[in-house]
């Protein structure tokens, strides 16, 4: 039997989740981008990678107010929320060119919202075959590039975007 090392899950598993404070909050307020995975900071929301990611890639568009649901925002976040979205998008395909995406929001904690007081979307990039028996028999699901990498290309791809783009 083979055998896949995912050490970074082991921070998942054992994460202390009476920890107080919202984690999406202190990642905007702290000023160390590249140690938190930020992005992109727009003027009311921005982009970050995703922890614990589904997918290779897996980004999420985050509001800097916090808010439990989109409906509690006001009309220019959301309108920048589907444009850094767009900017998400567009730094994945040319990073590492997926052939499609899965984006979405989960409501609450019934809906599968890990971190429900703070709403969030969630652009997960998808290949042909990029699903396997590992996520449904051994509820696992293997990364093959670690987060320090993915960040590295994905940041060089939305500055690049920043230049050519508006959005």
């Amino acid at each position: 039997m083979r055998q896949i090392w995912a050490p970074w899950r082991m921070a998942y598993i054992q994460r202390d989740k009476k920890k107080s404070g919202c984690v999406l909050c202190e990642k905007w307020a702290d000023d160390n981008d590249a140690a938190n995975y930020v992005l992109y900071r727009g003027e009311r929301g921005y982009i970050i990678l995703n922890l614990y990611p589904y997918n290779n890639g897996h980004l999420m568009v985050v509001p800097y107010e916090h808010a439990a649901s989109l409906e509690d925002l006001e009309t220019e976040t959301l309108t920048e929320l589907i444009l850094l979205v767009n900017r998400g998008l567009a730094a994945l395909r040319e990073a590492m060119a997926p052939q499609g995406f899965n984006i979405g929001v989960n409501l609450g904690p019934a809906a599968g919202a890990g971190i429900h007081e703070h709403v969030h979307i969630h652009i997960v990039p998808r290949w042909e075959g990029d699903t396997n028996f590992m996520p449904v028999l051994g509820e696992t699901r293997v990364i093959p590039q670690m987060l320090e990498d993915t960040y590295a290309r994905l940041l060089a791809a939305i500055q690049r975007g920043s230049r050519n783009s508006h959005g």
